[in-house]
């Protein structure tokens, strides 16, 4: 396969990383570019890179030995496996660069003089001295938004806005990004998110819908749920909890002070503020301030075939789809008196006509609300499961405890920040995606550009 001295940006988001044999390494999801306050022509400094266990790293372009068609191979497989922090200078290509307003001032294209257009990519080319710049610019007109403009190609030197404080200033656009996210799983795009300088970071999270944005922070850390919902307008911000389960948005508001929390709860539709407020009651570290209560809730009249209709629901977690709670009406928590619960298994083997007031086991017993979570561990260990119901003094279901919810609060603070050292890597190939350059000519060899230090 031919590799390429020139290629645009853009086109690498997403291509498979190799190592000198082959052995895939992740997948390219950003470049990084030294702009100087002065005007000199930006400088490749190197790749992010999105391992398989979803770390991003850096690796510095005089790693990079050729960009290929449909990949980019790496001299060694054995890279650092810190993640990625931003320093002072770098800019991301995608990340910062992609979809800014920019002045073009080419005197042959005398039709852009004076008006802003958007930066959609960038040609990064190898020289004579190996290193990697950046030489070209694609640009289009920003004015026309919503309809198909030409895309204009100029040389960097013609183009006037790639600066640091010109990046830096409020209002550019995210298009790029939120098309990379586009079919990504929350916790992924809850990595990159991370990842992102503080001014994209909020872009980003405006524009974004209030459900998409509610799924992608309840893969946060709470400190950085609560950093980002400060920076939206009460109505934003409650309109975000409505959409997150009752849980985690108790947990997130628990990060706020009470005045805070309040009023937002203030905001809140009742019908979603209610169950909140019910959780908020309860010491975090109990079963209480552990448990959802939206779990899946039965009356006693209810067949297996419509049970199993409603573990089908692919908003549930395994682990509450796991296991069906049967209740005397009202089912909705807290509920009438409880019954008991029906495994997924037990369901799976009964015939579709049967009722689940027959199947219900009351074995083991249900925690109460304020069982400390050490007893909550104790009990889902002890007897195997994955979920358990919590109920009051009145035998009526408030919620169930799912193990990822006991998980969540036994991990250490900071768990996903846990970085490690320099190791070889060698993971299992990744399905290769096609993406071609622009533009092709020459073959790299391999590049002795400047590191990152």
């Amino acid at each position: 396969m031919v590799a390429v001295n020139r290629v645009y940006a853009a086109r690498l988001a997403g291509m498979v990383v190799l190592g000198p044999d082959g052995e895939s390494i992740g997948r390219v999801r950003d470049v990084v570019i030294s702009i100087s306050v002065v005007r000199q022509q930006p400088r490749v400094l190197g790749l992010v890179l999105e391992l398989l266990t979803r770390r991003r790293i850096f690796v510095p372009i005089l790693r990079v030995t050729a960009i290929e068609p449909n990949a980019v191979t790496l001299t060694t497989a054995n890279v650092s496996l810190r993640r990625f922090t931003q320093r002072p200078g770098e800019v991301l290509v995608l990340g910062q660069v992609l979809d800014t307003r920019v002045r073009v001032t080419d005197p042959e294209l005398e039709n852009l003089a004076g008006i802003d257009v958007v930066v959609v990519d960038m040609a990064i080319e190898q020289v004579r001295s190996r290193d990697w710049l950046v030489t070209r610019i694609a640009v289009r007109n920003s004015r026309r938004l919503g309809r198909r403009t030409t895309v204009h190609v100029v040389d960097w030197q013609n183009v006037a806005g790639l600066t640091p404080s010109a990046l830096a200033l409020p209002g550019q656009g995210v298009a790029q990004l939120l098309a990379q996210f586009e079919g990504q799983r929350p916790i992924e795009v809850a990595d990159a998110i991370r990842e992102l300088p503080a001014k994209r970071r909020y872009e980003v999270v405006n524009a974004l819908d209030d459900e998409r944005l509610a799924d992608i922070l309840q893969e946060l850390p709470e400190s950085e749920q609560a950093e980002l919902l400060e920076q939206m307008d009460t109505e934003r911000a409650a309109d975000v909890l409505e959409e997150m389960d009752p849980d985690d948005a108790a947990d997130l508001l628990g990060e706020l002070g009470a005045s805070r929390a309040e009023q937002l709860l203030a905001r809140m539709d009742p019908e979603d503020s209610e169950p909140v407020r019910r959780l908020l009651k309860h010491s975090p570290d109990t079963a209480g301030g552990l448990m959802t209560p939206e779990p899946v809730v039965l009356a006693p009249d209810t067949t297996v075939a419509e049970a199993l209709a409603r573990v089908r629901d692919p908003d549930l977690t395994p682990a509450l789809a796991s296991l069906a709670f049967v209740a005397r009406p009202p089912t909705s928590t807290p509920t009438g008196r409880y019954l008991g619960c029906v495994h997924l298994q037990r369901l799976l083997r009964e015939a579709p006509s049967a009722l689940v007031s027959g199947l219900a086991e009351k074995d083991p017993a249900a925690l109460r609300p304020d069982t400390p979570i050490t007893d909550v561990t104790r009990h889902l260990a002890t007897y195997d499961l994955v979920a358990v119901p919590v109920v009051d003094e009145n035998d009526r279901l408030l919620g169930a405890v799912s193990v990822d919810d006991v998980l969540d609060h036994l991990l250490p603070d900071g768990w996903r920040d846990v970085d490690a050292g320099s190791t070889d890597l060698a993971d299992s190939p990744l399905p290769i995606e096609s993406s071609e350059p622009i533009e092709s000519s020459g073959v790299t060899g391999a590049p002795t550009g400047a590191d990152r230090g």
